[in-house]
């Protein structure tokens, strides 16, 4: 019934869908921010179950071995138990095997998204708690030389657009949201760290409350206009930021790529309308739809009614939002995204709504691109990216197979050895020892305090964010004083 449904529902876009009664419960685990299990957002592709997000914190996002698009082929149970083949099952069975109580292992055989060969490994997650607190709005600070100074910049990472509806319908005061996480933050960010600069870090953030995007645009702009919403009758909403207090003054970027949808995008256009800061990254996901929960007397619907609008006018969906200064990518825009979904609404516009502008961007923006242009040619982890990149474009535009086998077994020794060698460049150029086989690299990677792998690439982006930032302050703002 929900397969059949569904075929007919995605005819009109890609989010509006039924839920049989057992994703519903499925659906409103997921939304409550608050299961046991592993925390990834599944779909089922062909015969093939595939992650389509990783929740933030989560289980699975902490081994660092997982990643948006890997495929699932196999689950185990426990730390010994047989390898299931789950090729063909159905997505709820699929879920029902890999979720369990919390402390249990489970161990998922899994073909990597950049595999170039279809190469398996196997992952042990201990199942646990998803917990609201881990997903909520994070601080940390970078310090970035430039001039013989230290520059101390703030970087509120954002996982989700989240809020505690009950708690606020049922009058608590202390009720948690972003908006409010943020803004505390931001205080202790300045009082505590004296910061130079602020980075809103959106990057893997697929959304949520609407509310929330609203009201975090108003922490830093004073009054005015932040997104539209048109319906099915074709009436435009705009919805205000009303409150004049402002949190943050000072300079700031917004960090988005791919991953960045729906709330992140009404966020970082906002921002970029104002022009009250700039963006970087990649362009996002083009989420611009709304959905609402029609409950049924077996599972519920839910239903596509509204379309998101920038207060430029233009609308976030298919295109999403191109940032000021992009960065290279891994991810292949024409399989990750709204315009990748079949039956994606197209792009269109509504009248833009009158708006100040904080900063003038368009006269500074050339400097500030060719000053990144510049850094990224010499900067071993860009450099590392850009090969990447590099290769996964050759593959893609390989259309043979191989069939033999010992042709096979030597193109994935080819491959590891490429690996190895560009792993050895990057860090030969950071004055790292260099590495006998690729397997040893996990060890030799930082580690957080929770033990989760740090990523050098995601690093690196947040980095060079950092400079762009300065370069910000030293080109854009002294010129805008020397106005003044």
């Amino acid at each position: 019934m929900q397969s059949y449904a569904n075929a007919f529902a995605q005819q009109f876009d890609p989010h509006t869908q039924y839920f049989s009664p057992r994703r519903s419960e499925n659906f409103n685990i997921n939304m409550s921010l608050s299961l046991e299990g592993i925390g990834a957002v599944l779909q089922t592709e062909n015969e093939n179950t595939k992650i389509v997000r990783l929740v933030p914190a989560g289980p699975a996002e902490k081994t660092g071995q997982i990643k948006t698009s890997d495929v699932i082929v196999g689950v185990g149970q426990g730390a010994s138990g047989e390898i299931q083949d789950i090729i063909g099952w159905r997505l709820d069975e699929v879920v029902a095997l890999i979720r369990g109580p919390k402390g249990t292992t489970v161990r998922l055989e899994v073909i990597p998204a950049d595999a170039e060969d279809g190469t398996r490994r196997i992952v042990s997650i201990i199942r646990n708690k998803v917990k609201l607190e881990e997903q909520s709005a994070q601080k940390r600070v970078i310090e970035l030389d430039r001039d013989g100074s230290t520059y101390r910049l703030g970087v509120i990472s954002i996982p989700t657009f989240y809020i505690d509806f009950n708690a606020l319908k049922s009058g608590d005061s202390n009720y948690k949201s972003t908006t409010r996480d943020v803004e505390r933050l931001i205080k202790e960010l300045q009082r505590e760290d004296k910061i130079d600069g602020l980075i809103v870090d959106l990057r893997d953030n697929g959304g949520g409350s609407l509310r929330e995007a609203n009201e975090l645009v108003g922490l830093f702009i004073n009054r005015g206009p932040t997104v539209q919403i048109r319906d099915q009758q074709g009436r435009v909403n705009i919805l205000q930021d009303s409150n004049p207090k402002v949190v943050y003054h000072g300079p700031m970027a917004v960090l988005v790529n791919r991953l960045s949808a729906s709330a992140s995008e009404i966020f970082a256009g906002a921002i970029q309308d104002y022009q009250r800061g700039i963006i970087v990254g990649n362009q996002t996901f083009g989420k611009g739809t709304v959905q609402t929960l029609s409950p049924l007397r077996q599972g519920q619907l839910k239903l596509t009614h509204a379309k998101f609008y920038r207060i430029s006018g233009d609308s976030t969906q298919h295109k999403g939002v191109v940032p000021d200064i992009r960065f290279p990518s891994l991810y292949d825009m024409e399989e990750i995204g709204e315009s990748a979904l079949d039956g994606a609404l197209p792009w269109d516009q509504v009248h833009p709504i009158p708006h100040r502008q904080f900063i003038s961007l368009s006269s500074t923006l050339p400097e500030l691109t060719a000053r990144h242009k510049a850094r990224i040619k010499t900067d071993p982890d860009f450099r590392y990216m850009q090969a990447q990149i590099d290769r996964i474009t050759e593959i893609k535009n390989d259309n043979l197979i191989t069939l033999n086998e010992a042709m096979l077994q030597a193109e994935r020794d080819a491959s590891e050895a490429w690996q190895l060698d560009i792993e050895n460049q990057r860090r030969s150029a950071k004055q790292l020892p260099a590495l006998d086989k690729l397997s040893d690299l996990e060890d030799t990677l930082e580690k957080d305090d929770q033990g989760r792998i740090i990523n050098p690439e995601a690093e690196a982006i947040l980095a060079e964010t950092g400079r762009i930032l300065l370069d910000v302050i030293s080109v854009t703002y002294k010129k805008l004083l020397a106005r003044q």
